[in-house]
Formats: structure tokens, sequence, C-alpha cells
């Protein structure tokens, strides 16, 4: 009995957990607060973006499954690699604002090796997701998470994680979490995240 209680506690929590995404959900929010309680090591700086100090970095929790095109994809695979992650979905008007920018930024920053991987998520199947793509021109891989169990599961307690869709949330090449921005972003914006990140020794 408590074998199969287990299973229906875990997806119980991943549905809370995007509930609560829900509620933050394309609200344009860019007041720069952060969660996570503690000492959380990590500045918000104006327009929402949040950075942490290179020593003070955590290392995210398993990030890998399936794409949207039907491919394996373990995101610590691109330890080396600046990797940008963005959360998205089809539905969120945010999301297809910051979608051409994403799109430029991704072309033009991949031989100064930074990786795009999106995180596609409250899509309840592939279909509407891979159009999206399709229509804005985005050449880089998406993890295909319905229910969100990547976005909760992937990010420990107190570091930046993705608290609303769009959020955005940036790897330096050691593959730990450098920078977050919880609101839609423009190619400007991407590049200030960035460029400090590919810069580093």
């Amino acid at each position: 009995m408590s074998l199969s209680r287990a299973p229906r506690a875990a997806l119980l929590t991943a549905v809370v957990a995007v509930g609560a995404l829900t509620l933050s959900a394309c609200s344009g929010d860019s007041n720069g607060k952060s969660g996570g309680g503690g000492d959380t090591n990590f500045v918000t700086g104006t327009g929402g973006i949040s950075t942490v100090a290179k020593g003070k970095r955590t290392t995210p929790r398993k990030l890998s499954g399936e794409t949207l095109d039907g491919k394996q994809l373990d995101v610590a695979d691109l330890k080396g690699k600046v990797v940008v992650m963005n959360v998205w979905g089809s539905w969120c008007a945010p999301c297809r604002a910051e979608a051409p920018h994403f799109a430029k930024v991704s072309k033009e920053s991949e031989a100064k090796g930074v990786e795009f991987v999106g995180i596609n998520t409250r899509d309840p199947n592939k279909g509407p997701a891979i159009a999206f793509e399709k229509d804005y021109g985005i050449g880089y891989p998406s993890l295909y998470d319905p229910m969100g169990k990547l976005i909760v599961n992937g990010f420990p307690k107190g570091s930046l994680n993705p608290q609303s869709i769009p959020s955005t949330i940036v790897l330096d090449r050691e593959g730990k979490i450098a920078a977050r921005s919880l609101t839609a972003l423009d190619s400007e914006e991407l590049h200030k995240i960035i460029d400090p990140l590919v810069a580093e020794k």
C-alpha cells in the first residue's frame, strides 16, 4: 500500500508546484524579488535579473529527458559551455514575445560556446509546442516537461530556480547556476546575462 502511495505523493507534489507556477505564469512581474529562504547568495539587479558570484554557485540536480523531437538530452553533458535554459509554454504570451530574441541570440552566441535549451511545460501534448518552435525559428532543443517535474525537482532549494513562466536560468561553464530572470527577455537583456559568463576565465 505504501508503494502505491509514494508515486501518488510525488505526482501531487509536482501538481501543486506546477499550480504555484501557474499563479505566477505570464505575470510579467519584474520587481526582482527572489525566493528560496535562508542565505541565498544571489543578488537581484534592476529588471529582475539575479546573479550569483562565481565561488557561491550551486549545481542543478538532474535535468534530462526526452526533447520535443523525441531525442534524449542531459544538460549535464553540456558542461564546458554556457547553457541558457528557458522555461516556456506555447500558450504563454510573454514566451511568444521573447521567442524571436532567443532564436536570434542562440545563433549569434553559438560560436562563443553558448548552448540554449528550452524546458517546455504545461503543454499537454507536443503539437502546439512543436508548431511554436517552427513559427519562431527556434533551432535548439527543448526538454518536454508537461507536468513540471524537471522544474520542481531540477533546482536545489535556495538556488536560483524558475518561479514563473517564462523563466530563464543560465549555467556557467562548470555547469553551475549563475543567473536567472523571471521575466521575458529581449536580445539586449540576454546578452547582458550571457556575455559576462562567456568572458569568465
